[in-house]
């Protein structure tokens, strides 16, 4: 199994920032593309940023230029930097990692917990 852990969420004003992390561990045999999503009350869960093994990334239309994803392989780390945060920021953001746990098994998505998120005055 792979757990993820999720730490860095709290209360923010607007303009803030915040830097959110998760971790990987387990049983991990290599590691795909990794993100973050949101769901704010009363919405559906949407992608927020993604990093793939690679690299490349994609963002949001509605954090671009504000949010920038990152990750550190050695330590199966996923981060999210959130600068300039508004109002319409304020979710739980949960943490997706994309693993393999054995070579002849198949990629998998796995999910954080979440961690909420507040932008308010």
């Amino acid at each position: 199994q792979v757990q993820l852990v999720e730490s860095g969420g709290g209360l923010v004003q607007p303009g803030g920032s915040l830097r959110l992390s998760c971790v990987a561990s387990g049983s991990i045999f290599s590691i795909a593309a990794m993100g973050w999503y949101r769901q704010a009350p009363g919405k559906q869960r949407e992608l927020v940023a993604v990093i793939g093994s690679g690299g490349s990334t994609n963002y949001a239309d509605s954090v671009k230029g504000r949010f920038t994803v990152s990750r550190d392989n050695a330590k199966n780390t996923v981060y999210l930097q959130m600068n300039s945060l508004k109002a319409e920021d304020t979710a739980v953001y949960y943490c997706n990692v994309n693993a393999k746990e054995i070579a002849a098994f198949p990629t998998r998505a796995y999910w954080g917990q979440g961690t909420q998120v507040t932008v308010s005055s």
